[in-house]
């Protein structure tokens, strides 16, 4: 059920961002390839999924939850292209191919960033079966988990925190904000979409809150357990690069026990729902399973 899912979800938000790309004009085609590039080279699509299935779960159409899946898989993708640059991380391989500033350049690739950055807000505000309330929340949804308040304020701390020995509550706080916060907002876009009650709100908004933090520890796990090969991009390379991780600091066995906590709080939290949650619960517990 779950791999015919993922599968399914993934083919859908791929071909929608084939067509939203495509649909750009040819004025500057480098940057329109680069963005392609940056945005349809696989991935597992883990927050349109989440879009997806929680929304679905909550009765909404998929139709409509493709314009949620797209924003947030666009400021995904740009998240990465920006990632990699040599300022920031300084990746060559992402997905198992050349990341954007080597297969194209680096000025290229900050722009295919950007573009892809306010592609998201121009889904997201285009014409929609959305109320105009509804548009105006997932956008403020989508700016603050993307910015200071989320993405963009965990990757400074990390920045910050290179070369440095750093506790575990600023390590948590750090990856709360880089990583948690897209994930917590597609299962957000998701309850904007169906207008959920506040209850259901809460339920889901822990739920989103525990896998994202989950998310970033197997991460940290799969950095030094798995091959370059399986990631798709180079081994160990939190540790080259001198960044505190969940394993350095709990030690592997302690870091998979957090991982493995932290599902069972998202569990616990769809427990109050009521609704069919096999599915999410099914996604919770391959977060952790995973090998890419």
């Amino acid at each position: 059920m779950l791999t015919d899912a993922i599968a399914q979800y993934q083919n859908r938000i791929n071909h929608f961002l084939e067509q939203q790309l495509a649909c750009l004009p040819d004025h500057a085609t480098d940057l329109k390839s680069a963005m392609q590039h940056g945005a349809l080279l696989g991935g597992k699509r883990i927050r349109p999924f989440l879009v997806y299935s929680v929304g679905d779960m909550l009765g909404v159409s998929l139709d409509k939850l493709d314009i949620c899946a797209a924003a947030i898989e666009c400021i995904h993708a740009y998240s990465l292209i920006h990632d990699d640059l040599p300022a920031m991380d300084d990746d060559d391989l992402r997905r198992g191919q050349p990341t954007v500033h080597i297969a194209f350049d680096e000025a290229t690739a900050i722009l295919a960033g950007d573009a892809l950055q306010t592609l998201a807000f121009e889904i997201l505000s285009g014409d929609t079966e959305f109320t105009p309330q509804q548009q105006l929340a997932m956008i403020c949804s989508v700016s603050k988990a993307a910015g200071y308040l989320g993405m963009c304020g965990g990757q400074a701390i990390d920045l910050a925190s290179t070369d440095k020995q750093i506790d575990l509550d600023r390590l948590t706080q750090l990856h709360a904000l880089k990583t948690g916060a897209l994930i917590s907002c597609s299962v957000e876009l998701a309850i904007i979409a169906a207008d959920a009650n506040d209850a259901d709100r809460a339920s889901l908004m822990k739920y989103a809150q525990s896998l994202g933090l989950a998310f970033q520890v197997q991460d940290d796990i799969l950095d030094i357990t798995s091959s370059t090969e399986e990631l798709g991009k180079p081994q160990g390379s939190d540790e080259e690069s001198n960044k505190s991780t969940f394993p350095q600091l709990l030690g592997l066995q302690g870091a998979q026990q957090t991982a493995t906590q932290l599902i069972e709080d998202a569990l616990s939290a769809l427990s109050k729902l009521p609704y069919n949650t096999q599915l999410i619960e099914q996604f919770a517990q391959y977060i952790v399973a995973r090998r890419v």
